[in-house]
């Protein structure tokens, strides 16, 4: 569903990490480990979050730390429609599946 919003497959990727742990911190290659993406494109999406307000970062050494802000203005409502959008791909389980 939220390929309709968030047209860009690896953007779409970091938004739900980032969105669904807001604690996670990582670097681009770690990033580019979990979501099975190309360093190259996550960088890219990574700088346009960040301008954005989305996510911020730190220089830890010659590493760049990237991390969830809290403080974006939409970030409760961007996490609720991440959280909403998962479910939604879910199968419902009845009573009887219990």
């Amino acid at each position: 569903m939220l390929d309709v919003f968030i047209t860009s497959r690896v953007r779409r990727k970091i938004v739900v990490v980032y969105a669904k742990y807001p604690d996670f911190k990582t670097h681009v290659r770690g990033l580019a480990k979990l979501i099975k993406e190309d360093p190259g494109n996550i960088q890219r999406e990574l700088k346009r979050l960040e301008k954005v307000g989305f996510l911020t970062s730190e220089k830890q050494g010659n590493t760049k730390i990237y991390a969830t802000n809290k403080q974006f203005p939409i970030f409760k409502e961007l996490q609720s429609i991440v959280i909403k959008s998962q479910q939604a791909g879910r199968p419902k389980r009845s009573s009887s599946d219990i």
